[in-house]
């Protein structure tokens, strides 16, 4: 069967009866006074992406809501819409640095320019928001929220805002200050140019990239190594990462332990 309708959804904010109807795998939902924009949710899950269309349609707006298993789908019959306003991408409880899921992020957000990339998940995780939005997303909703949340937080990205959750701002300020904390330990014992190719070497990067994402040249930063290893008295780049880490973690345990009581 390639469509079928369910009849006399009663909306509350609508009003009227709300016809869902399911064409080759795609969910819209229609108005009597069809909108002039069109909101379009991607989810592989069938039911998944009907529900949120269902819900969302029940909320006061002036965007068509439509529901696509891909992006593809949506290519097919975009022609048959409004012009397209925003996309809802609903990854569940996947995970944004997943190779497909980061790929399909880059590749709908260089796809559609303008048209803002909203994530929709289940984690609020520090990480998973930071690299959503620098996969080229233009908000991420944690389904913690409710439909009216969500709904506002859509036009905001419509509007050309940029949202993340209050959590991110937290995170964020608890980072800036974990840094502040372990940097004054090491402070006495590099340079700055050198304390940049510390954090690079504890996170495991090669000289080549260290030297591309500090624009040196790759014989400067094995200079810069050298002098870490001596500083450290390390004897390979293995011993140097372990005695760094090290530093780090006698910062941070220091530092908490100066700390006066509240």
């Amino acid at each position: 069967m390639n469509s079928a309708l369910v009849p006399n959804l009663d909306f509350r904010q609508e009003k009227t009866a709300l016809p869902l109807k399911v064409e080759n795998n795609s969910t819209g939902l229609s108005l009597q006074s069809r909108p002039s924009h069109t909101l379009v949710i991607l989810d592989n899950r069938e039911l998944d992406r009907q529900c949120l269309a269902q819900c969302m349609a029940a909320y006061k707006t002036d965007l068509l809501i439509l529901a696509f298993e891909s992006v593809e789908e949506w290519k097919r019959r975009c022609n048959e819409y409004p012009p397209l306003s925003a996309i809802l991408l609903n990854i569940g409880g996947k995970k944004i640095d997943e190779p497909a899921v980061a790929g399909q992020i880059r590749s709908l957000a260089s796809e559609f320019g303008a048209i803002p990339v909203i994530i929709l998940a289940d984690s609020d995780d520090f990480s998973q928001i930071v690299r959503a939005i620098e996969y080229g997303a233009k908000g991420y909703i944690p389904a913690s929220v409710s439909i009216s949340v969500c709904m506002e937080l859509i036009a905001l990205s419509v509007a050309g805002g940029v949202f993340v959750p209050a959590s991110t701002l937290f995170a964020m300020r608890h980072l800036l200050e974990s840094s502040n904390t372990t940097a004054r330990p090491l402070a006495g014992i590099f340079t700055d140019r050198q304390a940049e190719v510390v954090e690079a070497l504890r996170r495991g990067k090669a000289n080549k990239i260290i030297a591309y994402e500090l624009n040196l040249r790759e014989s400067t930063v094995k200079v810069h190594v050298r002098n870490i290893m001596k500083k450290v008295k390390a004897t390979n780049r293995t011993e140097v990462v372990f005695k760094l880490n090290d530093l780090f973690q006698s910062g941070i345990s220091g530092a908490s332990a100066n700390r006066t009581p509240c």
